[in-house]
Protein backbone atom coordinates (compact mmCIF):
# COMPACT_ATOMS: atom_id res chain seq x y z
CA UNK A 1 0.00 0.00 0.00
CA UNK A 2 2.98 2.55 0.77
CA UNK A 3 4.33 1.65 -2.74
CA UNK A 4 0.89 3.19 -4.43
CA UNK A 5 0.53 6.19 -1.84
CA UNK A 6 3.66 7.65 -2.96
CA UNK A 7 2.93 7.09 -6.51
CA UNK A 8 -0.15 9.15 -6.01
CA UNK A 9 1.02 12.37 -4.22
CA UNK A 10 -2.09 13.73 -4.31
CA UNK A 11 -3.50 11.84 -1.98
CA UNK A 12 -3.73 13.04 1.83
CA UNK A 13 -4.23 10.41 4.48
CA UNK A 14 -6.26 11.12 7.52
CA UNK A 15 -7.14 9.01 10.46
CA UNK A 16 -9.89 9.83 12.67
CA UNK A 17 -10.49 7.95 16.44
CA UNK A 18 -13.52 5.65 16.19
CA UNK A 19 -15.46 7.61 18.55
CA UNK A 20 -15.39 10.77 15.62
CA UNK A 21 -16.50 8.95 12.97
CA UNK A 22 -19.21 11.62 11.59
CA UNK A 23 -15.83 13.48 11.21
CA UNK A 24 -14.97 10.81 8.24
CA UNK A 25 -16.56 12.15 5.02
CA UNK A 26 -16.33 8.64 3.48
CA UNK A 27 -17.87 7.33 6.59
CA UNK A 28 -20.84 9.73 5.74
CA UNK A 29 -20.97 9.40 2.29
CA UNK A 30 -21.57 5.58 2.84
CA UNK A 31 -24.58 6.50 5.40
CA UNK A 32 -25.93 8.57 2.42
CA UNK A 33 -25.93 6.09 -0.13
CA UNK A 34 -26.91 3.35 2.75
CA UNK A 35 -30.15 5.22 3.75
CA UNK A 36 -31.07 7.42 0.45
CA UNK A 37 -30.27 4.04 -1.82
CA UNK A 38 -29.48 0.52 -0.41
CA UNK A 39 -31.37 -0.33 2.48
CA UNK A 40 -34.71 -1.65 2.20
CA UNK A 41 -33.88 -1.99 -1.64
CA UNK A 42 -34.08 -5.70 -2.87
CA UNK A 43 -31.18 -7.00 -4.98
CA UNK A 44 -31.38 -10.26 -6.39
CA UNK A 45 -27.89 -10.66 -7.42
CA UNK A 46 -24.55 -9.10 -6.79
CA UNK A 47 -24.38 -7.68 -10.04
CA UNK A 48 -27.60 -6.13 -9.40
CA UNK A 49 -26.55 -4.69 -5.79
CA UNK A 50 -23.35 -2.96 -8.36
CA UNK A 51 -25.30 -1.52 -10.67
CA UNK A 52 -27.42 -0.44 -8.07
CA UNK A 53 -24.19 1.57 -6.06
CA UNK A 54 -22.68 2.58 -9.44
CA UNK A 55 -26.27 4.56 -10.87
CA UNK A 56 -26.42 6.13 -7.03
CA UNK A 57 -22.54 7.56 -7.28
CA UNK A 58 -23.19 8.08 -10.93
CA UNK A 59 -26.51 9.82 -9.76
CA UNK A 60 -24.51 11.87 -6.73
CA UNK A 61 -21.47 13.16 -9.55
CA UNK A 62 -24.02 15.00 -12.12
CA UNK A 63 -25.06 17.08 -9.13
CA UNK A 64 -22.29 16.96 -7.01
CA UNK A 65 -22.74 19.39 -3.58
CA UNK A 66 -19.81 19.35 -0.66
CA UNK A 67 -20.66 18.44 2.91
CA UNK A 68 -21.12 21.59 4.85
CA UNK A 69 -20.50 21.79 8.36
CA UNK A 70 -23.42 23.46 10.29
CA UNK A 71 -22.16 23.48 13.84
CA UNK A 72 -19.72 26.56 14.67
CA UNK A 73 -16.60 24.53 15.93
CA UNK A 74 -16.80 26.05 19.32
CA UNK A 75 -20.37 24.29 20.04
CA UNK A 76 -19.43 21.30 18.61
CA UNK A 77 -16.47 21.27 21.62
CA UNK A 78 -18.37 22.62 24.47
CA UNK A 79 -20.69 19.50 23.73
CA UNK A 80 -17.80 17.02 23.72
CA UNK A 81 -16.82 18.54 26.80
CA UNK A 82 -19.95 18.75 28.16
CA UNK A 83 -20.33 14.44 27.28
CA UNK A 84 -17.42 13.71 28.64
CA UNK A 85 -17.87 15.37 32.17
CA UNK A 86 -20.98 13.39 32.19
CA UNK A 87 -19.61 10.09 31.20
CA UNK A 88 -17.01 10.83 34.01
CA UNK A 89 -19.65 11.35 36.89
CA UNK A 90 -21.52 8.51 35.61
CA UNK A 91 -18.20 5.85 35.69
CA UNK A 92 -16.80 7.28 38.93
CA UNK A 93 -17.99 4.89 42.18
Amino acid sequence: MHAWVEKHPRLVMFFTSTSASWLNMIERFFRDITTERLRRGVFISVPVLIAAIDDYVAHHNNNPKPFIWTKNPRDILQKVITGAQRLTNILRP
